[in-house]
């Protein structure tokens, strides 16, 4: 099964971090950055990652990090 987990955040070192740190455990970049700067103070910006899990039931409860 591959799921899937959209990373947000202000675009800055911490959620490079956060990408980092999901690439390392074992995510896969999906798609391009996605940035918005909408006349806010500082650009938001998003990442899609997914990752291959073993064959397993789909839990919308589960925290996708849990996989």
């Amino acid at each position: 099964m591959r799921i899937y987990r959209f990373l947000t955040g202000k675009d800055d070192a911490s959620f490079c971090h956060k990408v980092t740190k999901a690439l390392c455990e074992g995510w896969e970049l999906y798609g391009d950055p996605q940035y918005n700067n909408s006349g806010v103070t500082s650009a938001s910006c998003g990442q899609a990652v997914t990752k291959e899990v073993e064959d397993q039931p789909y839990d919308p409860d589960k925290k996708l990090v849990d996989y």
